[in-house]
């Protein structure tokens, strides 16, 4: 991904498996987000392919110049390092807007409140709910998003990526900003969600979450990848602790 003369990512190559945990990590600068905005269709990219294989066997789906809905519809879901909620809608709408991109009702439907679109208006209530019953805000169902606490809007912003239905969940420092309990209880929401089969890939600086969920971790810095392997293997390379801590003369 080329700026004018600044390379924000330069040869980047991975792979995201189904059902595992990868972190993306790396310094400040590193080109993570920028990466992030490329394979959701913030930025188009210079160069290169971004595929995401279908579970089916179906001919692998090119994201490269989709639009972001057309992203999401296509699989791929993310939350924001600064948080994006409708602040005045309540929690429960929050997530039913994930939705959308999975219902057919139209302007007409809308409009005449047709049988199968009041059906549909159903199911999207129901499965909301079981999201936030599933992220433990519930009982907040019909609050204002904005008036949640921190944490608290942090696992609404995964409420409403997962009612999406995504194949792949990219998660951009869900973490920041949370208490250690609230850390903990993310933690377990994290593994629950792999364990259901879906893809996620995460964007953190808190080394003792990575460590502790990642099945693989990829390494970047100045816009490359640097290193990649599972967490232990990562944690004694030289050039990541060089990346992190500098080195001496």
């Amino acid at each position: 991904m080329q700026f004018g003369g600044i390379r924000a990512l330069d040869g980047l190559d991975l792979c995201i498996r189904q059902g595992e945990i990868t972190a993306l990590i790396g310094p400040n600068g590193a080109g993570k987000t920028t990466f992030f905005n490329c394979v959701t269709g913030i930025y188009k990219p210079t160069s290169g392919q971004i595929q995401l294989h279908l579970p089916n066997g179906n001919k692998a789906v090119l994201l490269n110049g989709l639009a972001p809905h057309k992203v999401t519809q296509a699989g791929l879901a993310r939350t924001f390092q600064n948080i994006r909620l409708f602040p005045e809608m309540t929690v429960l709408e929050n997530v039913m807007i994930g939705r959308h991109c999975r219902t057919n009702a139209g302007l007409l439907g809308a409009i005449f409140r047709d049988r199968k679109t009041m059906q549909e208006e159903r199911e999207t209530v129901a499965r909301a709910f079981a999201l936030l019953e599933k992220t433990g805000l519930a009982t907040s169902a019909d609050e204002l998003a904005k008036n949640l606490p921190y944490g608290a809007q942090r696992k609404l912003e995964i409420a409403r990526a997962l009612a999406t239905e995504p194949l792949v969940l990219l998660l951009d420092e869900p973490a920041a900003g949370m208490n250690p309990q609230e850390t903990v209880e993310l933690d377990r929401l994290i593994c629950e969600i792999r364990n259901e089969g879906i893809a996620i890939l995460l964007i953190e600086h808190d080394m003792k979450l990575v460590m502790s969920l990642s099945d693989h971790i990829f390494v970047m810095d100045y816009g490359k990848k640097i290193a990649e392997g599972k967490p232990e293997e990562v944690r004694r390379n030289t050039a990541v602790i060089r990346a992190y801590l500098g080195e001496e003369e």
